[in-house]
């Protein structure tokens, strides 16, 4: 017997027009379609499983065919899924009880309603889609570099958008300091995480992981993309400063000179996206005495001692490379540190008054603890070096209250008042 398909138009260039907009592949969107189609028909016959659904991508229509067995009249228990002798008839005069009938259904006579339900189950289903196939393809980018335009300013976070229109998240904890963001820029970073909760994908980029620093290296250092000199270790305090530790497998290539490039040509473009970052490369070693050595860099060390257990080291050096050692704001130390995974103690050479001083750890019972942990990071070991330290750089580099440097001060002279 000869069936009229269903022509509809309207509803197969909508899913046409999902298809051009979230760049769904044919077969897929065939499938979409089926199984928006018995969900509908599940809602409205209970079942869908006695219905056949064929979609033509091809000529652009669709067929949908329910199936009923022929019963005897007055014997129907489920109109869907059975239909009587007499009615089977109607439809071809041959029919038999128990027979099969497959008659095609004209989905739009079952009204705007049916159609508006189709049309909300099938955005439904392609949004979900969609959603799956950005969580997974970001899955797969996280630690690359990508680049969006700012499509939002808050607070908080900037909104980019990429090149698909998909939405980037950039949290405030992950900008740059000086970094200033202007409807329309284009932003590189690097795609940090991927959350999926509750089916809805969560994309967070970072301009300050070290991976951001590492990816850009990458791109601007060749030996380091043909595998010939590796990326070791990266420390950062973003928009401020940055050590790097590289290490060559090839003698005849010097790391740090390849990485910094004629002149610093190659970290040149790098410093300027990273707001002025200052860059320090080392050579990287396994001598993890000589690893701190050059991590704390420009200063040179007398000597070291190592705690390989706790990873701790004390680093002794002379008065005058005491601040080189640590830094403006402590920031040498502090990335040195980061760079070697060791805790970092700085102790000046002092030969002045060396039998008459005080180490300020035999103050713990006057003194807390993280306060002198806090001054031994300036290089300050002695009670008489930190009387002789400028009260001012107490309370900004040591990052201390006014009334803590101040109960920390008495308490020291103090001791020598008594003596």
């Amino acid at each position: 017997m000869a069936t009229r398909k269903n022509e509809g138009p309207s509803m197969i260039e909508t899913f046409a027009e999902f298809k051009e907009m979230k760049n769904i592949d044919r077969v897929t969107l065939v499938s979409v379609l089926e199984d928006s189609f018995r969900n509908v028909l599940s809602k409205m016959f209970g079942s869908d499983e006695n219905f056949d659904v064929i979609v033509n991508p091809e000529k652009g229509d669709f067929e949908i065919h329910r199936n009923r067995i022929v019963v005897e009249d007055g014997n129907v228990r489920d109109e869907n899924k059975e239909i009587s002798l007499s009615e089977a008839r109607k439809i071809e005069d041959d029919y038999e009880v128990d027979e099969e009938v497959s008659e095609e259904v004209d989905f739009t006579k079952f009204g705007r309603r049916a159609i508006l339900n189709l049309r909300q189950t099938l955005a439904s289903k392609i949004l979900e889609l969609e959603h799956d196939n950005l969580y997974n393809k970001y899955k797969e980018r996280v630690g690359e570099v990508v680049s969006g335009e700012v499509y939002q300013v808050w607070k908080r976070e900037v909104l980019l958008v990429d090149d698909e229109n998909n939405e980037l998240i950039l949290p405030k904890s992950e900008q740059i300091p000086s970094d200033n963001y202007r409807k329309g820029e284009t932003v590189r970073c690097v795609v940090h995480s991927v959350d999926n909760t509750n089916g809805n994908p969560k994309i967070i980029v970072s301009r300050t992981s070290p991976v951001f620093l590492e990816r850009l290296l990458e791109e601007e250092v060749p030996e380091i993309a043909d595998g010939l000199i590796t990326i070791k270790k990266v420390s950062r305090i973003p928009g401020e400063r940055a050590k790097v530790a590289v290490e060559s497998y090839d003698d005849r290539i010097d790391p740090v000179g390849a990485c910094v490039g004629v002149r610093g040509s190659r970290v040149h473009g790098i410093v300027r996206e990273m707001g002025n970052e200052n860059i320090d490369v080392i050579n990287y070693t396994s001598n993890i005495k000589l690893y701190i050595q050059r991590s704390l860099n420009p200063a040179k060390i007398s000597s070291i001692t190592i705690n390989e257990e706790e990873h701790k080291a004390e680093v002794y050096m002379k008065p005058e490379e005491v601040s080189l050692a640590i830094g403006r704001g402590g920031q040498n130390i502090k990335l040195a540190s980061m760079l070697t995974e060791y805790t970092i103690d700085v102790y000046r050479e002092d030969v002045d008054d060396e039998e008459e001083d005080i180490y300020i750890d035999e103050f713990a019972d006057e003194i807390e603890t993280w306060v002198i942990e806090q001054v031994k990071s300036l290089g300050l070991t002695t009670a008489k070096q930190v009387l002789n330290a400028p009260r001012k750089m107490l309370v900004e580099h040591a990052d201390l209250e006014e009334e803590t440097v101040d109960h920390l001060l008495e308490v020291l002279k103090a001791e020598f008042e008594q003596e």
